[in-house]
């Protein structure tokens, strides 16, 4: 199968090391989703938005584009020419005040746009029509960010963005490091296979 994770930290997918100072549990988290899938003898392309330098703002010139179908620039062209090509999309970000960072909203917004549908009835964008995997890190307790805040990475991802646009297989996981032992950390890592069910 064929694989795209798209990644947004700002440390880079280069922060996976376990580097004080200069370590992401999300990139963690990225690294080891790749290497399984590797292992497993599936191609893995990946994106990372702060590798890339992607601006995610939608600038007037951006937005005009948008409403005409234009294209936005090459960049945002390339990243939807290789997600036409994946049997499964996986986002990797961590949660900042309970929704998405700036990168990946800016990824959605410019990438799944109107020039990019293929059909109306129902709505597709991508015809291949991929599972969509979303593996988030934060600090709140998963159980929390259900009931309390009540999902808005799912409502806004899930039900707003991906099954508007055809994409119904649309899964999320949780991690919560900073409420687990080191050993529970670790242990999610070399075990990742099970969130990508």
């Amino acid at each position: 199968m064929n694989y795209i994770i798209v990644f947004d930290h700002p440390y880079t997918l280069s922060s996976s090391q376990n580097v004080p100072h200069r370590r992401s549990y999300s990139a963690a988290v990225a690294q080891h989703t790749i290497d399984y899938l590797k292992k497993a003898g599936h191609s893995v392309d990946v994106i990372d938005l702060h590798q890339d330098n992607f601006d995610p703002v939608m600038h007037a010139a951006d937005l005009a584009a948008w409403r005409t179908k234009a294209s936005l620039n090459p960049q945002v062209d390339d990243y939807f020419d290789r997600l036409k090509s994946a049997d499964e999309i996986i986002f990797v970000f961590p949660l900042w005040w309970e929704v998405m960072p700036a990168m990946t909203k800016g990824f959605i917004d410019k990438v799944f746009s109107k020039n990019r549908i293929v059909s109306k009835h129902p709505k597709v964008i991508l015809p291949k029509q991929p599972t969509i995997q979303i593996l988030t890190v934060g600090g709140t307790p998963t159980l929390l960010y259900r009931v309390v805040y009540g999902n808005p990475v799912m409502k806004a991802l899930g039900r707003g963005t991906f099954k508007k646009i055809g994409l119904k297989k649309v899964r999320w996981h949780h991690f919560n490091p900073e409420d687990e032992t080191v050993s529970k950390r670790q242990r999610d890592l070399e075990h990742i296979e099970k969130y990508l069910k």
